[in-house]
C-alpha cells in the first residue's frame, strides 16, 4: 500500500471555465486516488473505472453523507441520502412521474415555455444566457411540476444561492449561509405540505403524499426531506447544462454551424457537452476501510467522486479532454450511476434538447460578448454567467 499526493485547494473558488477541468485531468494524471486538506480534509477519486464502481457499490460508498463538508449531516435529502429497501421504495413509486412516457407528454409545454423566453430576449440582440433564460426556464417547468406558483421564483433562486453558491471567506461562514437556506426551504415546504395533505392536487407534492414507505404513510418530516432535494436537484442542474452548451458554441463557431445546418446533431452534441463540461462533484462516506489503487482509506472518511473526472478519462473516452459532438457512442455517466442515478434525467435531456433546438432557430449566429470572462467553481454549480451577443 502506498500514500496518496496530498493537496491544498478550496473547491469554492471560482476560475475561468476549463481551468477546472484541466485541474482535474491534472490530479488523474498525477495518481488515481489524492487527498484535499481543505477544511476537514477528504479522498479524491480521479479515475473512471474507479469513481463508476464508487457509485455502483453503495454499501462501502454510502449516500448517508453526500457532500465532503458534512461527514456528519443532521439532514436526510430523500431518496437520494437513503439506501437500502427505503431508496428502492421512494424510487419505485417516484419512476411513473419521470418515466420517458410521462416526460415525453410534457413536451409541448417545454417547448412553449422556450420559445416564450428566446422570443423575449431575440430583439436585444444581446443577453446573460444563465440569468436571462437559463435559471427561468427548468426552474419555471419545476415550479409548475410541484404545483408552486411561479411568483415564488425569484425567492427560490435567492435561497438557492444560498446553499449551493454560498459566498463567504471561510468554510464556516460558507456554512453557515447554506444552513440558513436550508432552514428556510424547510419552513416554506412545510406550509406548503399541510396544504397538500388538507386539499391534494395533481402534483409531485400530492402524489409524494399518496406513498407508503414499509406499509404505513409518508410522514411529515419526510416529505420535507423529498420537497427540499426536488427543489435543490430541479433549480440548478439544467442552468448549469445548458450555460455551458451556449458556452461551447459560442467559444466553438464551427460546432454551431454545424447544429444549425443539421439540428439532427442535437441530441448527440448534447450529450457530448454533458460528458466534457460534466460538473457535479458528489461525495460519499466510507462505511469501513477500503484500498483504492493501492491508496489506503479509513472507514468514516469522505471521498469526492468529480464526475467530470471520470468523463474526461482519455482510458475510457479517446480524446476524452476534447469535444467531438458527433461522438458515438458516448457512454458518459454525467447523471452519476447506480442506484442513486440521477432520477430527472429524462426531464432534463428533453428540457436541453427541445431549449437548444428553438434557441438555434431564433438566434442561428452568436458569440461571447467582448471581454466577457465565464467563471466557475470546482464543487458543484455552473457558469456564473455567460453574456451572449448577436445580430
Amino acid at each position: 500500500m502506498t500514500e496518496c499526493p496530498v493537496h491544498t485547494y478550496s473547491p469554492h473558488e471560482y476560475r475561468p471555465v476549463g481551468e477546472w477541468a484541466a485541474f482535474y485531468d491534472g490530479l488523474r494524471g498525477e495518481a488515481p486516488v489524492v487527498r484535499n486538506t481543505f477544511a476537514d480534509g477528504y479522498y479524491v477519486l480521479t479515475r473512471y473505472e474507479d469513481i463508476l464502481g464508487a457509485y455502483q457499490n453503495t454499501e462501502t460508498f454510502s449516500t448517508k453523507a453526500v457532500t465532503p463538508f458534512e461527514p456528519d449531516p443532521t439532514y436526510v435529502w430523500i431518496p437520494h441520502m437513503l439506501g437500502g429497501t427505503a431508496h428502492t421504495q421512494w424510487r419505485r413509486q417516484l419512476g411513473p412521474d419521470f418515466s420517458p412516457r410521462a416526460v415525453g407528454a410534457l413536451d409541448d409545454r417545454i417547448r412553449a415555455w422556450a420559445i416564450e423566453l428566446i422570443d423575449g430576449i431575440v430583439d436585444r440582440g444581446e443577453c446573460d444566457v444563465i440569468a436571462d433564460f437559463s435559471f427561468h426556464f427548468p426552474t419555471t417547468i419545476f415550479l409548475e411540476l410541484m404545483g408552486l406558483p411561479t411568483s415564488d421564483l425569484d425567492q427560490f433562486m435567492a435561497w438557492e444561492a444560498s446553499i449551493l453558491h454560498s459566498d463567504g471567506s471561510t468554510p464556516e461562514e460558507i456554512q453557515a449561509n447554506r444552513e440558513a437556506g436550508m432552514a428556510a426551504v424547510r419552513e416554506y415546504f412545510r406550509v406548503v405540505i399541510a396544504d397538500r395533505r388538507a386539499q391534494p392536487r395533481d402534483d409531485l407534492i400530492s402524489h409524494a403524499l399518496g406513498f407508503e414507505i414499509d406499509g404505513r404513510p409518508v410522514t411529515d418530516d419526510e416529505a420535507v426531506s423529498y420537497c427540499f432535494f426536488m427543489f435543490m436537484a430541479g433549480l440548478d442542474t439544467v442552468a448549469a447544462a445548458f450555460g455551458y452548451a451556449l458556452y461551447h458554441l459560442a467559444t466553438h463557431p464551427e460546432d454551431r454551424e454545424r447544429i444549425v445546418a443539421d439540428p439532427s446533431l442535437i441530441p448527440a452534441a448534447m450529450e457530448e457537452i454533458l460528458r466534457a463540461y460534466a460538473f457535479t462533484v458528489p461525495a460519499r462516506k466510507l462505511t469501513r476501510d477500503v484500498e483504492v489503487a493501492g491508496c489506503p482509506i479509513p472507514a468514516g472518511s469522505m471521498v469526492s467522486l468529480p464526475i467530470r473526472a471520470a468523463t474526461r478519462d482519455e482510458n475510457v473516452f479517446e480524446d476524452g479532454t476534447e469535444v467531438h459532438i458527433d461522438r458515438k457512442p458516448n457512454n458518459h455517466i454525467a447523471f452519476g450511476a447506480g442506484p442513486h442515478r440521477c432520477l430527472g434525467m429524462h426531464l432534463a435531456r428533453h428540457e436541453l434538447r427541445i431549449a437548444l433546438e428553438e434557441w438555434h432557430k431564433r438566434i442561428p449566429e452568436y458569440r461571447m460578448a467582448d471581454g466577457a470572462v465565464v467563471r466557475e467553481a470546482g464543487r458543484s454549480s455552473g457558469p456564473d454567467e455567460v453574456r451572449l451577443v448577436w445580430k
